[in-house]
């Protein structure tokens, strides 16, 4: 099974069943050509073995203070920092990035993490605690509410249109399309064949809105334009 059709059986499958890990290394697979998925998932179980303490404070501590794992202020911009092969080997990434890193070893130390879908900057929560925030991005530091609102607020420039809502846990496909919708408005896309297989995995994604398939088909259609 290629990289295309593990994405399209692993995104088939239920939430509570889909591997954010597996899904996010076959993205990276179309620009890495021959990426080993499994031994990527590998990486992942080896940083859970080696968390001292297999608590979200423990994990946090030994991803961000030990490890230093942090977002790439430098090139914000830059592909690599969506790849999460890349993350594990540079350490820095962009917030939902990071936020899988958290997410897959949470759930490998048997302690889960809910991501956290806030617009403009994705923040990570310990499903076993309630009204604490997590940015994976600046050092894994915590927030209360109203630290997320002073968060939303520089991103957006005011905390117009915040509500707690917006820090309701996410599910894994909506993680997914965050991912790539990254992808397909960042620098990577002025490249056809690169910007043809963003389509082809977004379209694969269950349940995409009528006007969001209606749009990533037309794109593809005028990659394939280009190519022909």
């Amino acid at each position: 099974m290629d990289a295309t059709e593990r994405f399209a059986a692993e995104v088939a499958a239920p939430a509570g069943k889909m591997r954010l890990d597996v899904a996010a290394f076959c993205v990276a697979a179309h620009a890495h050509p021959g990426l080993d998925v499994d031994r990527e998932c590998g990486r992942l179980d080896a940083l859970a073995n080696r968390c001292p303490t297999p608590t979200f404070d423990g994990m946090r501590a030994y991803l961000f203070e030990t490890l230093g794992f942090r977002g790439n202020t430098r090139d914000y911009g830059d592909p690599e920092n969506s790849f999460l092969d890349s993350v594990l080997e540079r350490r820095v990434g962009i917030p939902i990035s990071l936020a899988i890193v958290v997410m897959e070893v949470g759930r490998r130390i048997g302690a889960p993490v809910h991501g956290v879908g806030m617009p403009g900057h994705f923040l990570v929560m310990d499903a076993a605690r309630e009204g604490v925030w997590c940015d994976p991005f600046h050092g894994g530091a915590l927030y209360d509410v109203d630290g997320c609102r002073r968060l939303f607020s520089r991103v957006h420039g005011n905390a117009r249109g915040f509500s707690r809502a917006l820090l309701a846990p996410t599910d894994p496909h909506a993680i997914v399309v965050r991912m790539l919708a990254n992808l397909e408005s960042g620098r990577l896309a002025s490249d056809p064949m690169a910007l043809g297989w963003m389509c082809e995995l977004h379209l694969s994604l269950p349940d995409l809105a009528v006007d969001q398939r209606e749009r990533i088909s037309t794109t593809r259609r005028a990659v394939r334009a280009r190519w022909n």
